[in-house]
């Protein structure tokens, strides 16, 4: 079984920038669609973002869109997520999760079969 380890939040300042890694245990990884999602406490995990096995394909959700970003090094087994211009709004619990359903699936957290236990990212004004 796959297991997904998150590092790189932090608290930063707005304007400021960010990369989450997410590092896999198995090389099985570089099959899955990979993706991203934040939580904020008591509200709804939501979509951030998320890639195809081969990172020629990418989604990111709309609040995001401009300013971040998904890639993957299956090499390193490793997925990334660059956040850019983050906002106060940004702030939450990040999770990286891995998916056997196509990209086309991705942005739906039901479709995800692994997750990490999340890393916290903290905006400031």
């Amino acid at each position: 079984q796959v297991q997904l380890v998150e590092s790189g939040g932090g608290l930063v300042q707005a304007g400021g920038s960010l990369r989450l890694s997410c590092a896999a245990s198995e090389r099985s990884f570089s099959s899955y669609t990979m993706g991203w999602f934040r939580q904020v406490p008591g509200k709804e995990r939501e979509f951030v973002a998320t890639i195809d096995e081969s990172g020629a394909r990418t989604y990111v959700a709309d609040a995001v869109n401009g300013r971040f970003t998904i890639s993957r090094d299956n090499a390193k087994v490793t997925v990334y997520l660059q956040m850019n211009s983050l906002k106060p709004e940004d702030t939450a619990l990040y999770y990286c999760a891995g998916s056997r359903l196509p990209v086309y699936f991705g942005q739906t957290q039901g479709n995800y079969n692994y997750w990490g236990q999340g890393t916290q990212v903290t905006v400031s004004s």
